[in-house]
């Protein structure tokens, strides 16, 4: 089966900037992301668990787009225009999809 070459980047953030991310990202070209709860973890402000957040303003949540190349700068740079002010990590990784078409 042939594949072909993709960009998945991964965008952690506040769950409170959701919307302004997601936004963000359509504004700029990304026709789809998938969004994931993120149930704790642990960097430079230390560890963390969603258990016992009185509301979904305290947790954080993972955006996944898989782009072609060509539309990897603007899917940064709209990320960055959200997360350069707030907590987050975006991180890009080189993959395979089957149905270039779709993305």
């Amino acid at each position: 089966m042939q594949t072909h070459k993709a960009k998945r980047v991964e965008i952690t953030i506040e769950a409170v900037m959701e919307r302004r991310l997601t936004t963000a990202l359509v504004t700029a070209g990304v026709t789809g992301f998938t969004v994931l709860p993120v149930l704790g973890g642990s960097g430079r402000s230390g560890q963390w668990s969603r258990e016992g957040q009185v509301s979904r303003a305290g947790g954080m949540v993972s955006v996944v787009c898989i782009v072609r190349a060509d539309k990897l700068d603007n899917l940064l740079d709209a990320a960055f225009s959200v997360v350069e002010r707030h907590i987050g990590v975006v991180s890009v990784v080189d993959c395979e999809v089957l149905r270039a078409e779709r993305f």
